[in-house]
C-alpha cells in the first residue's frame, strides 16, 4: 500500500504516521529524515543538497525527487510506504506519479488530516518542549513544571519560536497556499481520504483506518 499523508501543522501527522506504519508494516518516509540521513552520511545527493542549503536557497524539485527516488528503492519499500512531507506542490506530485508509474506502481490513498485554524493555533501555541530531550507539554492540557525544568533530564522547557501564535498563523497561510492545489490534484483523481484531525488521537487513528478500508 502506498499512502501520502497531508495536513496542516498541529494535526498529529507524526502520531498517525506511526499508527499506519505499525498497522500495515510499511516504512514512514519523511523528507526531513531523508535529508538528515544523506547529509550525515555525506552522500553525493546529500552534499549537493547541502550546497543549496548553505546558501539559504531552496533545494530544487529535481534534487528532492532524486533523494526520494533513492529512498524508495530501498528493500523495505517493496510492499509499500507512507510519504510524509512530500510531495508539497502539484509539480512534485506530478513528478512522483511519473516516478511511480515508471516502476509500475501508483498511490493508493492520500490521507488529508483536517482541523480548524483555531484548533491548530491552540495546540501549537500552547506547546512547550524540553531543549535537551524533546519531551512535550501543553500549557492547558498537560502543563509543564512551574520552574520549567524537565523532570526527565533537567533540561530547559521553552516555547519554540515557530510555535508562537503569529508564527503558527503564518505557517497555516503557507500551508494553504502550497497545499491547496495539491489537494485539488489528488481530489480529481479520487484519492483523497479526509479525516478529522481535531479529535483525540485515538479517535483520529480509528477514523484513519476506516478511511483506508
Amino acid at each position: 500500500m502506498i499512502i501520502v499523508l497531508l495536513g496542516p501543522p498541529g494535526t498529529g501527522k507524526g502520531t498517525q504516521a506511526a499508527a499506519v506504519r505499525n498497522r500495515f508494516r510499511i516504512p514512514h518516509i519523511s523528507t526531513g529524515d531523508i535529508f538528515r540521513r544523506n547529509l550525515a552520511e555525506g552522500t553525493p545527493l546529500g552534499l549537493e543538497a547541502k550546497g543549496y542549503m548553505e546558501k539559504g536557497e531552496l533545494v530544487p524539485d529535481g534534487l528532492v525527487l532524486d533523494l526520494v527516488a533513492d529512498r524508495l528503492r530501498g528493500p523495505d519499500c517493496r510492499d509499500g510506504f507512507l510519504l510524509d512531507g512530500f510531495p508539497r506542490t502539484e509539480v512534485q506530485a506530478e513528478a512522483l506519479d511519473r516516478l511511480l508509474s515508471g516502476a509500475g506502481r501508483s498511490i493508493d490513498h492520500v490521507v488529508l488530516l483536517e482541523a480548524p485554524d483555531e484548533t491548530v493555533v491552540d495546540r501549537l501555541a500552547g506547546r512547550r518542549v524540553c531543549k535537551s530531550c524533546g519531551a512535550v507539554w501543553h500549557v492547558t492540557h498537560n502543563p509543564p513544571p512551574a520552574d520549567l525544568v524537565c523532570p526527565e533530564c533537567s533540561g530547559e522547557i521553552y516555547q519554540r519560536a515557530d510555535d508562537a501564535a503569529e508564527a503558527v498563523l503564518n505557517r497555516l497561510r503557507v500551508y494553504v497556499r502550497q497545499t491547496g492545489p495539491l489537494i485539488g490534484y489528488y481530489d480529481a483523481k479520487g484519492l483523497i481520504r479526509r479525516v478529522d484531525g481535531s479529535r483525540p488521537p485515538a479517535e483520529v487513528v480509528e477514523a484513519l483506518f476506516r478511511s483506508l478500508a
